[in-house]
């Protein structure tokens, strides 16, 4: 059986710097019917639990660690046994999060990821955190970015640990030599492809400046 992608919305906050903002965050599952992996364990570890509905869950892989993507994380790898793995750039924003308990395993620029027989390798791309990773499934045509890219331009780079020409060197050199077909599923809001964001690079360099 091929992989497939479930995709999961969950609801709740997010907090850096001292502010605290109503979130709405994508969490992606990929796998068949017997094993997954969940990318961006976000807020509510009973209902991704129940997405799985009995499937083995092999990894859950952080993009990055500012707390909405990662809050529900240990109570998920509790619940289920699967391994936390996180880029170590982004420890120190982790420990903001959960302080005593720390991921299980780290992520490396290339590493490939295996789950029912799909893989997806890590790509390492620094700005909106410092660790942010995206994943490149290209049997699936598919990237999950996080909060690097989304529909419209790059993520926020405007809170601690983030810097906005590395944000853009991220995209430039890591995402947008991705075939043009390839489907950009988000840390938040709606799914985009590598193809309609392409033209869109200058302008977002000239409204960051």
């Amino acid at each position: 059986m091929t992989a497939r992608i479930d995709h999961l919305t969950t609801s709740g906050t997010f907090s850096l710097d001292g502010g605290t903002w109503e979130v709405d965050n994508n969490v992606w599952i990929v796998g068949d019917g017997t094993e997954a992996l969940v990318i961006d364990a976000a807020h509510d570890a009973g209902a991704i639990e129940r997405a799985l509905d009995g499937r083995r869950l092999s990894a859950i892989v952080c993009t990055h660690a500012h707390n909405d993507h990662i809050d529900a994380a240990p109570a998920l790898a509790a619940r289920t046994g699967a391994p936390i793995l996180l880029h170590p750039d982004d420890l120190p924003l982790w420990r903001q999060t959960h302080p005593d308990r720390g991921p299980d395993g780290e992520l490396a620029d290339g590493q490939e990821l295996t789950v029912a027989g799909t893989r997806l390798t890590v790509l390492h791309t620094p700005g909106h955190a410092p660790g942010a990773v995206c994943l490149y499934a290209p049997e699936l045509s598919a990237v999950f970015t996080g909060d690097t890219l989304f529909a419209g331009g790059p993520g926020a780079t405007g809170r601690s640990f983030s810097h906005f020409p590395t944000i853009i060197e991220s995209i430039r050199e890591r995402l947008l030599t991705l075939p043009p077909q390839t489907v950009v599923h988000t840390g938040h809001g709606d799914s985009t492809t590598i193809g309609a964001e392409q033209p869109h690079l200058q302008e977002w360099i000239d409204r960051g400046h």
